[in-house]
């Protein structure tokens, strides 16, 4: 990965500038919504085999984040390609960002890499995630505990790539999967548990508030409701848990926790929320950030 081998993205030339229409939720249809979001958003180190339409015989890796935060790479051994999904730069719609950065690997050469996503190009049919992947297919995410994945086998990070190594190696944090969209996070001395949710966020809340008012939106002993934060057009609740617990202790709980919230949201059809479950509800609202 010399220099000579990097892209900055395409030559700005001849271009014109394009409205950018801010796109709310880019993942929106894809089965993959919540893992695709956490994976930007929150997991440190993490790789998961992208389910594409039509890729021939290429192996195509979604990464959590690449050597110095690139948008993709094609590995010189193997011709392995990898998006990265944490990146230093972004449109008004990521979707429309992780498509153009799949197309560009697809026709690059062993061992380029795109440094930045092209944010810039007038929009193209066909560009988006949504149009590149299988729709209904779930992530197998795969975490790690280091970055050493970065390096194929027998190869030595030099350069920027060993010193952005060696800095994020530095800063990880242990990460457990607990449920589909759920990742359980060691920060220091707290742990934490925050669990994307691909449903409207007004009817989850709504959910949450009922599930609030019976006392019944806790993971049990040694947990506490915190709060929650939207990111791309979805809502992240998030519990504080007893960081002595172990991430599989919660496994179980969160299966019932989510029983219960399935319960609750079928519930709403036929019961609009009482004046106790409002009073949650606003509690709740009270208690959100955005992250964009």
């Amino acid at each position: 990965m010399g220099k000579g081998a990097r892209r900055k993205g395409p030559g700005k030339a001849g271009k014109r500038k394009v409205r950018d229409v801010f796109v709310a939720r880019p993942f929106e249809g894809l089965a993959a919504e919540p893992e695709l979001i956490a994976l930007r958003e929150f997991v440190p180190s993490a790789t998961a085999s992208l389910p594409l339409k039509d890729a021939g015989d290429r192996t195509v890796t979604l990464a959590s984040v690449l050597p110095v935060a690139a948008a993709a790479m094609v590995r010189g051994e193997s011709g392995e390609i990898l998006i990265g999904m944490q990146v230093q730069t972004r449109s008004s719609d990521i979707s429309r960002d992780l498509g153009r950065a799949l197309r560009w690997a697809l026709e690059a050469e062993p061992g380029q890499v795109l440094s930045v996503p092209d944010t810039t190009s007038e929009p193209q049919p066909g560009e988006r995630l949504q149009d590149l992947i299988d729709p209904s297919a779930e992530l197998d995410v795969e975490l790690h505990s280091d970055f050493n994945w970065w390096l194929a086998d027998g190869v030595q990070a030099t350069g920027e790539v060993a010193m952005s190594l060696e800095r994020a190696n530095a800063a990880i944090m242990p990460t457990e999967r607990v449920r589909p969209g759920a990742y359980w996070t060691l920060a220091g001395d707290k742990a934490h548990l925050r669990w994307v949710w691909p449903t409207d966020e007004n009817r989850l809340l709504q959910a949450m508030a009922r599930l609030s008012a019976a006392g019944e939106l806790s993971l049990g002993e040694g947990s506490r409701y915190a709060g929650s934060f939207r990111a791309h057009g979805l809502l992240v609740p998030v519990w504080d848990l007893d960081p002595e617990a172990h991430a599989r202790e919660w496994s179980e709980p969160a299966e019932q926790l989510g029983a219960r919230l399935e319960a609750a949201l079928k519930s709403l059809d036929d019961e609009p929320l009482n004046a106790a479950e409002r009073r949650a509800r606003d509690g709740l609202i009270g208690r959100q950030l955005t992250l964009r």
